[in-house]
């Protein structure tokens, strides 16, 4: 039903009807006229404000359209007119559209620009470092910068043997750890199965390393100072942390990759060192400075031209061990910063590294699920290790254990195998559940436990009985663990926190 004003004739913006006479206005113009005359226009009688009453629909109706919008010329007029503002908005939609095309196509511009000249000043760069290395070889001086970063020279012929004093060296640190280790036990008072049945979540660490992109790689704990702890990030920092003082002690940069490896040399009156080995095919070494505090950069290997997979301080203290996906393995002085020794190429990429703890063997994990075991004084492979039922996979990790005679390494994506280097053969396989993915596995010094560490946390075995004593899910994935001083605590890491598990204080 519609109205009609009285007045107007036309249907009302805001309609009234009056008491007396039942007649429907217009608002604004029965209130002009009650104003004006103060009668009811229609019926003559006296009429007030008062006698009005609002006609309120529910639901609220849109206001119909003026007469002249009800014939169908002026409804084409109207279809018209917002056609027309539709193609307007939608052109200016366009232009603006056009416009940031041509800012998006300059931006990109710029950036293969940018990259193409940061990548011919990495190419001069490297040309320039080659011709001072001919020159320096030419003129038998080295290129050392004093407490400068200096690049570790390849003093030793490739796939050769190792320096006479070099091998002197390894040879004592055998027979002098392999005697001592016949008769080695636990230390006096270090954890028991018991005590480690008991562990529980104790203390973590939060917001190590930056947020983009965020992870904790790996995982190193001081031995002198058992407080101190060293990280690697997928944000190409390393930094040592102090967990007394909750503070970081050294935020190390040098590497353009995610930094995959870090490892501290702590050796009697010597200065610390800090190494690292990344995905940018380099390892950096930092050496700290009594003096300032400070950790100051002391060398950087480029040896290897693939992404650096293993990175161990050999047992002189002396040398490290590198290993790489470009299929070789290398081993380097960090007295002099001379490579001493580097092996011809491999059938298969290595991806994971491990040194015996008498100093004599370097394990090496390839894609295609076998261990390669090779004598660091000659280079030559000592012992292949493979099972020969499994499918293959990528060995991503492995450790030896103190006493010498046993290996763990994954046997599977989801199980570990711990490996009789006596036979050689697999003394146990540890199945871990399909959803199981193993990232690092590792012994203690006592070698009474192993660790295996993965994507639904940290479990922790005892050696020989292979009884499963704890396991950690509360933090999610672990990357990276070690075990802390006296093996009273399990250190993990998750994303950006370092967790800390031990007995209830």
């Amino acid at each position: 039903m519609s109205f009609f004003c009285s007045i107007s004739g036309e249907p009302p913006q805001d309609p009234v009807v009056s008491s007396k006479s039942g007649h429907v206005y217009e608002r604004r113009l029965i209130l002009k006229y009650i104003t004006e005359n103060g009668t009811d226009p229609i019926t003559g009688d006296k009429l007030e404000e008062s006698d009005l009453i609002s006609v309120k629909a529910n639901p609220k109706a849109a206001p119909p359209r003026p007469p002249n919008a009800t014939s169908i010329p002026a409804l084409l007029q109207t279809l018209q007119n917002e056609w027309d503002a539709t193609m307007l908005e939608t052109f200016a939609l366009r232009q603006q559209y056009n416009s940031l095309r041509q800012e998006l196509s300059y931006a990109l511009y710029a950036q293969d620009a940018a990259q193409r000249v940061v990548a011919r000043l990495i190419k001069e760069r490297d040309a320039a470092r080659e011709a001072l290395s001919s020159v320096a070889a030419t003129m038998n001086v080295q290129t050392v910068t004093q407490g400068g970063d200096v690049e570790m020279t390849e003093a030793a012929q490739e796939a050769g043997g190792l320096p006479a004093d070099v091998l002197k060296q390894i040879d004592e640190t055998h027979q002098k750890l392999s005697a001592a280790r016949k008769k080695r036990k636990a230390p006096e008072g270090y954890a028991t199965i018991d005590e480690v049945k008991s562990f529980a979540a104790k203390h973590t660490i939060p917001s190590l390393h930056s947020p983009s992109p965020a992870g904790i790689t790996s995982l190193a704990i001081s031995s002198k100072n058992p407080s101190q702890f060293l990280t690697g990030g997928n944000d190409k920092v390393v930094q040592l942390y102090d967990r007394d003082t909750d503070k970081v002690l050294a935020q190390l940069k040098g590497h353009t990759k995610k930094v995959t490896y870090v490892a501290l040399r702590e050796h009697q009156d010597e200065p610390t060192l800090v190494l690292s080995a990344g995905a940018d095919k380099i390892a950096k070494v930092w050496a700290h400075d009594t003096a300032s505090g400070e950790y100051l950069p002391k060398a950087t290997i480029r040896t290897h031209k693939g992404e650096l997979t293993g990175l161990a301080v050999h047992p002189t203290s002396t040398l490290v061990v590198l290993g790489s996906a470009d299929r070789t393995w290398s081993l380097h002085d960090l007295t002099n910063f001379n490579q001493v020794f580097r092996s011809p190429e491999a059938e298969e990429p290595f991806h994971s590294l491990g040194v015996h703890p008498d100093g004599t063997l370097v394990a090496l994990g390839t894609p295609g699920g076998v261990i390669q075991v090779f004598d660091i004084r000659t280079g030559a492979l000592a012992a292949s290790l493979q099972d020969e039922g499994a499918a293959p996979f990528t060995v991503n990790t492995l450790s030896f254990s103190e006493n010498g005679y046993h290996l763990a390494a994954p046997d599977s994506l989801s199980s570990v195998a711990v490996w009789d280097l006596r036979k050689p053969k697999i003394a146990k396989s540890l199945a871990l559940g399909e959803s199981f993915k193993v990232n690092r596995v590792a012994y203690d010094i006592s070698a009474g436990f192993l660790g295996v560490a993965g994507n639904e946390g940290l479990r922790i075995f005892a050696h020989k009985s292979w009884e499963e004593l704890v396991r950690f899910e509360e933090g999610g994935e672990v990357a990276d663990f070690a075990f802390g001083q006296s093996g009273k605590e399990i250190w993990g890491v998750t994303g950006r926190e370092v967790r800390i598990w031990g007995a209830a204080s």
